[in-house]
């Protein structure tokens, strides 16, 4: 048998190393095709919005009454808006915001009626990622939107009954027109990162959605990395923003039930509280709701339906409850209502 030489010995033994190397080399790229391969093939088109959670079998029946308050929100809304435009007396600032208020119950009517509707009675719950994050924006924005109009109408109702002699020259055309500009301003930009953070995240596996609407929690909450920013900037948008807002709507009427509880006049009083009671109302409520909303998130996950049927109804009564609060409880826009529809000469006999 020939000898090995020292050259054939190096290369005999060298052998086993480069075959251990190609293997790991193998077994790695093996390890980052099927990482390559789920981040393509697993990454969802679309999402399933499966309605109100626990009641699947009998939601159909909420069809009916949410349907009625769409169709009462799309009727008495446009109403308030052509009122406030043909009627001179109501060209005040404080029509003027009840007229944006209507334009923003629309808005927020629109952009998620009409989908509910869809998924309890045609059963058409898929919904595209870009039609999701688009809804999740408009909601948003018009929820805000609501909560900055009632600032403005708090203030408005601060310095007609606080200070009145200042009033005309204070809260003017302009002045309207400015509040309404911030408004959409503030809330249009502050609300760009909540469906841009939520388009980033990684949508791997699921695709289910336990609720009716693109709600930025829950859509974010099927994703499979980390969304613990999308959850603080949630947080800081709702407590800072809808927060603060709270906040001065109600230092603004302590203000003004601390003021007219000064008057010395009996009639005053009355008038001034009048006035004010049917904002009172309408922005309890909201506050209310959104205050129970956020309390309920957090056993959302014992008891889901409380929290999603909770947002529904906050999204879908403010739109048809303000115009019949306003319509019924302030005479001026009353009467201007029953002109517009014909009725002005049954006003005049009465």
């Amino acid at each position: 048998m020939p000898s090995l030489t020292p050259a054939h010995r190096i290369t005999l033994s060298t052998l086993p190393r480069e075959k251990a190397v190609a293997e790991k080399e193998t077994s790695h790229d093996m390890d980052i095709a099927p990482r390559t391969i789920n981040k393509s093939e697993f990454q969802v088109s679309e999402f399933i919005l499966m309605g109100f959670p626990g009641i699947h079998e009998w939601q159909d029946w909420l069809s009916l009454p949410m349907a009625l308050l769409y169709l009462l929100a799309l009727g008495a809304n446009p109403l308030i808006l052509i009122t406030i435009s043909h009627e001179p007396a109501l060209h005040q600032p404080m029509y003027q915001f009840l007229g944006v208020l209507a334009a923003v119950d629309i808005g927020l009517a629109t952009t998620s009626m009409p989908k509910i509707l869809a998924i309890l009675w045609f059963d058409a719950k898929t919904i595209s990622l870009p039609q999701c994050f688009a809804q999740m924006y408009a909601i948003n924005i018009f929820m805000l939107m609501e909560s900055g109009v009632f600032l403005c109408m708090a203030v408005d109702r601060y310095v007609a009954i606080c200070y009145p002699l200042q009033y005309p020259f204070t809260v003017t055309e302009a002045f309207v027109i400015k509040a309404t500009v911030s408004t959409v301003l503030r809330n249009g930009l502050l609300t760009i990162p909540v469906p841009i953070l939520a388009a980033q995240r990684y949508y791997c596996s699921r695709n289910e959605i336990d609720h009716c609407l693109c709600s930025n929690l829950g859509v974010t909450s099927l994703a499979c990395d980390d969304i613990t920013i999308n959850k603080l900037y949630q947080l800081v948008l709702a407590w800072f923003v809808a927060g603060c807002d709270m906040i001065l709507v109600f230092a603004s009427y302590a203000l003004i039930i601390h003021s007219v509880l000064r008057l010395n006049s009996a009639e005053a009083v009355s008038k001034a509280l009048s006035t004010c009671s049917s904002h009172l109302i309408l922005i309890l409520f909201f506050y209310t709701a959104v205050i129970l909303i956020s309390v309920t998130h957090l056993a959302g996950r014992k008891i889901p339906l409380i929290p999603v049927l909770l947002n529904v109804l906050h999204i879908v009564i403010p739109p048809s409850l303000n115009p019949m609060v306003y319509a019924l409880r302030m005479q001026e826009l009353k009467v201007g209502i029953q002109r517009v529809l014909g009725l002005g000469k049954y006003v005049s006999r009465k």
